[in-house]
């Protein structure tokens, strides 16, 4: 009998579920919600809500860059790359999880399983594990770091501008700024707050806060894709398994549309003037400041579930090497380490669209674009993978390869420029 999982489960856990073999086991696989698990329209709503981050109101800034026509081009093209990558993803972990014998298998675990079937990989298949591990503390920490800019610098823009603010939405006139704090001493003022949401230990005690976050995120979408569009004219986890790939294709084929749409219209209506946030751009008036405030709120509570991850690839490693007395002090002081290294980050780098372009370039390249095409190669080498197949693989890569080193190169160089400047010229107070 092949045994069912018993702990908590993870986000990577519930990413690639499959029917086990084993007639025994119950024909659904168990979810958060029990064994009836996620309906098709939750998990749905769950790639929608996965989808709704900071780097989707930053996606103006970055057709303002890259150009109207070729940004929008290549939003919708590295869309469809990345939709593709994800069914890649899926495919190799439930081929995969079926020859072991497994019910589901981690990001980390259909690496290490495909490299076994490269001959002289099989020596060094843990640390495919180990590498997509590091690689996904690194995006999910840095998610975190870009939530604690986003929030310091939108509610410091509501602080600051609520002695102006008016009930008229409809003229996006200058704000009336009333200079307070540095940012990063908003981002300090929050963290005794993220402190206390992540010593939240089980996922099920953040879904209703997490429930309120969708509505408030979504809500807050809605309006500000609602004043792009009527501002422009004026300026020019699964009950069926076998349907995840429906939902997979379906939901983010949603997303891609909506971050073209949202990254072309944004620019369009705010031209050179797009902040790093398209909240920043909003009109000083009180509904849109409700609706900064709304999407901090989502944003807050997001960062709880962006720190599980990490937390539970880290935390069970290290309290596995302790006495049991000592389990639960160290796991509090791992969660408080967690967030004082992203709060510190996120001091030294104030900057949300340089910290969302950092963590892009640098590990959402890699587990995105450049590994499941390898992953699918090492999976299915030995199953007659045909050239067109090897070739196609080979260019997403090395598509992703050089996204990851340009990337880098120039964020990083934007970085030591900006905060060259910046230490010089400002102070906290």
């Amino acid at each position: 009998m092949i045994p069912t999982r018993r702990g908590p489960p993870t986000e990577d856990t519930a990413l690639f579920p499959i029917q086990s073999q084993d007639q025994s086991l119950p024909n659904q696989y168990e979810r958060f919600g029990g064994r009836a698990g996620c309906s098709f329209s939750q998990t749905f709503i769950h790639l929608l809500k996965g989808n709704l981050g900071t780097g989707l109101l930053g996606l103006p800034l970055a057709v303002k860059y890259s150009g109207l026509v070729l940004g929008s081009l290549s939003l919708l093209v590295m869309g469809i790359i990345s939709i593709h990558c994800m069914g890649l993803l899926v495919s190799c972990a439930h081929h995969l999880s079926a020859k072991k014998g497994k019910s589901f298998l981690t990001y980390g675990e259909a690496v290490e399983y495909g490299m076994e079937n490269v001959s002289w990989m099989r020596r060094h298949t843990i640390w495919g594990s180990r590498i997509v591990n590091l690689f996904l503390i690194i995006t999910q920490l840095g998610f975190c770091c870009a939530y604690i800019v986003f929030l310091s610098e939108n509610i410091k823009q509501v602080i600051e501008a609520s002695n102006g603010t008016t009930m008229n939405c409809q003229n996006n006139q200058p704000d009336v700024i009333v200079p307070s704090f540095d940012s990063r001493l908003y981002m300090l003022c929050f963290l005794p707050f993220i402190t206390l949401l992540v010593f939240t230990r089980n996922l099920k005690l953040l879904a209703p806060w997490s429930l309120m976050a969708n509505f408030a995120m979504c809500g807050s979408v809605v309006l500000i894709f609602w004043y792009s569009l009527s501002v422009l004219p004026l300026e020019n986890k699964m009950q069926r398994p076998q349907a995840f790939s429906k939902a997979l294709y379906l939901g983010m084929g949603l997303v891609t549309l909506l971050y073209l749409s949202l990254g072309t219209v944004g620019y369009m209506c705010f031209g050179d003037q797009i902040g790093a946030s398209i909240t920043l751009n909003l009109p000083n008036c009180w509904l849109y400041h409700i609706v900064k405030l709304l999407y901090c709120f989502g944003i807050y509570v997001t960062y709880a579930l962006q720190f599980y991850v990490p937390a539970e690839i880290l935390i069970p490693f290290a309290t596995a090497h302790v006495p049991q007395r000592w389990e639960v002090p160290l796991d509090l002081a791992i969660r408080i380490s967690l967030v004082i290294v992203t709060c510190a980050l996120a001091v030294l780098i104030p900057e949300l669209d340089l910290v969302i372009s950092l963590v892009g370039s640098v590990s959402s390249s890699f587990l995105a674009l450049i590994l499941p095409p390898i992953l699918q190669i090492l999976t299915f080498h030995n199953e007659g993978l045909s050239a067109m197949v090897l070739f196609k693989n080979t260019v997403i890569s090395l598509t992703g390869i050089a996204g990851f080193l340009a990337g880098t190169y120039i964020t990083m160089t934007e970085i030591v420029n900006r905060s060259a400047t910046r230490y010089s010229n400002s102070t906290l107070f």
